[in-house]
């Protein structure tokens, strides 16, 4: 009879995903808002002075924003599972 190997793996570290604000939104991704974990798609089309479609929120509270990814287009389970991850509870 053969023994089996067991390998294990070394817990990956866990890197902290950045954390902006509305005014320093400055690059394209997928963001989740940590309020009400909504996903926000940007694409760099929405960053260009004068570009096209433009992003505007108002609101009286202070909004946090989380970069879940530098691919705005990342697939909504990615993007759920990488909220899940960094506990915060999506909305989409």
């Amino acid at each position: 009879m053969e023994e089996a190997k067991v390998i294990s793996a070394a817990p990956a570290q866990k890197v902290a995903l950045p954390q902006i604000t509305w005014e320093n939104l400055s690059e394209p991704g997928a963001y989740v808002e940590l309020g009400t974990g909504d996903l926000y798609r940007v694409p760099q089309e929405a960053l260009s002075q004068g570009g096209s479609p433009m992003i505007r929120k108002q609101s009286l509270g202070a909004s946090r924003l989380v970069q879940l990814s530098k691919n705005p287009f990342i697939t909504t389970m990615e993007a759920r599972m990488l909220a899940a991850e960094n506990n915060i509870a999506p909305n989409f």
